[in-house]
């Protein structure tokens, strides 16, 4: 930073840069000069004059020095201004002291504590239909990819199921970890036939429910569950075959913890030479509507990634935005600039200099 004494707080670039705290301390700047021209109107005619008698004869001698005296006279007569102006800029100096001219530097702090979501992705023989290239579980599995990048402060578990059910990851923000998981799905990793929704359901219940037991404090928790955010994305093709929980009963339970239920159905109704892979929306949009969700259909990949980019725009977590102003104040140039321009016309006011500009 310049020091005080510098040239450079005057100049139009750093006046641009001033925000002005008390601008009416301004406003007084034009009323000091108008009371300086009605105190020089006043004293016009109080001025004392001394007319003297000069010689009519003069020669060249004389007439030099005659220009040089009044050559001497003109500036003195300019210096006779050294007071009036000195307490001008004294008095205008501290008056943009008073006005506080300050550089205001804004920032914003935004905070998000993030959501809980659970996938729960079927990873069954069916999954592997190539209706949705080049399978139903890869498409699923680059989709639900995508989404965990879209994600910001999220914590976002992982559970697969078949005809058994497995939570193979936890909760995390971790979201490295989650994509790698995402990645090693296929379809030999349960090998138990069918599709348990419910158990699924019910994983992912149980892993939710570890913050909200955290908390001892039942006045705590309740605010906790009302005003942190859980939802439960689940991907089928099929319907409810397999398990030991009733989907119907999962998805009121879900409910009871205040978890909303999305469900996608995967692919089309297509038959197989071997057997039927119907895809049944019936349990699922039964599921969704218990669980305060949405039920969605995705019969290719585009409609899927526009399933996910949906849900992504509904579930969004609160953001708390700070606002911080640095102020930095630079009144106290300006106050020494002040002092020191009285200072100097004190000086002017009570020394020989001041009686000789004077006379």
């Amino acid at each position: 930073m310049e020091p005080w004494y510098s040239l450079h707080w005057f100049s139009p670039a750093q006046w641009q840069q001033f925000q002005i705290a008390n601008p009416l301390a301004l406003l007084l700047i034009p009323v000091i000069i108008l009371l300086f021209f009605l105190r020089q109107y006043l004293h016009r005619n109080a001025q004392q004059r001394l007319n003297l008698s000069v010689s009519p004869i003069t020669t060249s001698r004389t007439r030099r020095q005659e220009i040089r005296v009044q050559t001497t006279q003109s500036l003195l007569s300019l210096l006779r201004y050294a007071l009036p102006v000195s307490v001008f800029l004294g008095i205008s100096l501290l008056l943009i002291a008073l006005a506080r001219p300050q550089i205001i530097r804004e920032q914003r702090d935004e905070q998000s504590e993030g959501i809980d979501i659970m996938l729960a992705i079927d990873v069954s023989e069916s999954m592997t239909e190539t209706d949705l290239p080049p399978s139903r579980l890869a498409a699923a599995r680059r989709v639900a990819q995508t989404f965990v990048n879209g994600r910001q402060n999220d914590r976002i578990g992982l559970v697969i199921f078949a005809g058994e059910a497995f939570s193979l990851c936890p909760l995390t923000t971790d979201y490295g970890l989650l994509k790698q998981y995402l990645n090693d799905l296929h379809a030999q990793m349960i090998r138990t036939s069918g599709t348990a929704i419910g158990d699924a359901l019910a994983r992912c219940i149980n892993r939710m429910r570890d913050r909200s037991l955290a908390s001892p404090d039942t006045t705590q928790q309740q605010a906790a569950e009302w005003n942190h955010s859980k939802i439960i994305i689940l991907l089928s093709d099929g319907d409810n075959t397999a398990g030991n929980l009733d989907p119907v009963t999962a998805a009121r339970l879900a409910k009871q913890f205040n978890i909303r239920l999305y469900t996608i159905a995967v692919g089309r109704a297509v038959t197989a030479s071997s057997k039927a892979t119907t895809v049944d929306e019936g349990i699922l949009k039964t599921i969704a509507t218990i669980g305060n969700g949405s039920f969605f259909r995705a019969t290719d990949t585009r409609r899927l990634q526009a399933v996910f980019a949906q849900i992504s725009k509904l579930e969004k977590a609160p953001i708390r935005v700070r606002i911080y102003e640095d102020v930095q104040d630079y009144y106290r140039i300006y106050l020494y600039w002040g002092i020191c321009c009285l200072l100097f016309a004190l000086f002017l006011k009570n020394t020989i200099f001041g009686n000789v500009l004077e006379d």
